[in-house]
């Protein structure tokens, strides 16, 4: 979590940076708000990774002389064939529809639809337990 820290607090000082000299070539109060704002949430969340990479052990991403064998092992598994994902992208982006012209009957039947698809998707792996 060090690398990820870093990374956060490079993109803080950048933010600053470019908050300062926007607030110095622009008066425009929105502008500077946002990218003060936006460089403080970087802040946040690279302040949130730095508490949390010292309780972690670490991992080969944090060590210099680390080789890539070391990083190897189980990553997870990932659905070969799945179509939950775009029927979920679906129905969110029926929902997005419903929102933008106000339809709430719309945004009632996608956030049922929403719903079902997330169920499907989460439990589409899922093997009852034995009966015994």
């Amino acid at each position: 979590m060090k690398i990820e820290s870093r990374i956060f607090e490079i993109c803080t000082g950048f933010f600053f940076l470019a908050a300062i000299v926007y607030t110095v070539l622009s008066h425009e109060p929105v502008g500077i708000a946002a990218l003060f704002l936006t460089a403080g949430l970087s802040l946040i969340i690279g302040t949130y990774f730095r508490f949390v990479s010292r309780r972690l052990e670490e991992r080969p991403e944090d060590n210099p002389d680390a080789e890539v064998s070391d990083g190897a092992g189980d990553i997870g598994f990932f659905s070969p064939g799945s179509y939950w994902p775009i029927a979920v992208a679906g129905s969110t982006a029926l929902f997005a529809i419903g929102l933008a012209f106000l339809y709430v009957w719309l945004m009632v039947i996608a956030m049922i639809v929403l719903l079902i698809t997330i169920g499907g998707l989460v439990f589409e792996y899922h093997i009852r337990p034995a009966d015994h």
